[in-house]
């Protein structure tokens, strides 16, 4: 695809943040819950992992948002660890409360950071778009990513998360593109891909099965074909480092 004209319409790209730009960090979240007398192996915590995200998307295909969605997520990856259900579902209310304090999304993904930064240096208005607990900028700022992300959509501060349109749409207004010019990047089909669509956007879906996809969507396995379709799309140029 050609590269984006000086007439063509500006552009913006915007990031989830959750196993886009940051994972969950299974030897923080086996810390935690020892703080409450249970023992659980971070390897096992990994190897459910992919189970888990599939009942977070189940839970959102059903409506549920914010605590009921994320506590889905987290009693099927305690559970899948060996937790047992009564407990996995008191850990994850109470860990659904410590979120702010202590966010357990903090171990960066491969690279996903770099992409953004040579986003942001050939002057791609960029942000998070991310159903979070409200306090996500505190946590980009920690991680030392304020200077790339200027813009940062957190549900849990704007009071709508994922897939509903007015998160895309005030992140437009933000980035100063309409809602239509934005190309997101999410690993969740039900929040990322059907939320971008649903306002006209484009879809990098991170990860994902193998199902057949629409127009406006591209499937992305991780950060080196993110910035493969971002090439395609105009935004970067193919001789630019990741």
């Amino acid at each position: 695809m050609a590269g984006v004209s000086d007439a063509a319409p500006r552009r913006a790209v915007t990031f989830d943040f959750g196993q886009t730009l940051a994972e969950l960090d299974p030897l923080l979240l086996a810390a935690r819950v020892a703080e409450r007398g249970v023992e659980v192996e971070p390897a096992r915590l990994e190897q459910a992992t992919a189970a888990a995200w599939e009942a977070y998307a189940l839970a959102k295909s059903r409506g549920r948002i914010a605590r009921a969605a994320w506590a889905a997520f987290m009693s099927s990856l305690l559970e899948g660890a060996g937790v047992a259900p009564t407990a996995a579902g008191e850990l994850a209310e109470w860990l659904f409360d410590e979120q702010p304090a202590r966010n357990l999304w903090r171990r960066p993904v491969p690279g996903m950071i770099e992409v953004a930064r040579a986003l942001a240096a050939s002057g791609v208005p960029i942000g998070i778009l991310s159903n979070s607990e409200g306090r996500l900028r505190a946590l980009v700022a920690e991680l030392g990513w304020s200077e790339t992300f200027g813009v940062v959509a957190d549900s849990g501060v704007l009071g709508f998360e994922k897939p509903d349109r007015r998160i895309f749409e005030w992140t437009a207004r933000e980035l100063g593109v309409p809602v239509g010019a934005l190309v997101h990047v999410g690993d969740v089909w039900e929040a990322d891909v059907e939320g971008a669509l649903a306002v006209g956007a484009t879809a990098l879906w991170l990860g994902g099965d193998d199902r057949a996809l629409p127009p406006r969507v591209v499937r992305v396995r991780d950060a080196a074909a993110t910035r493969a379709a971002l090439v395609d799309l105009g935004f970067l140029g193919r001789a630019a480092p990741c």
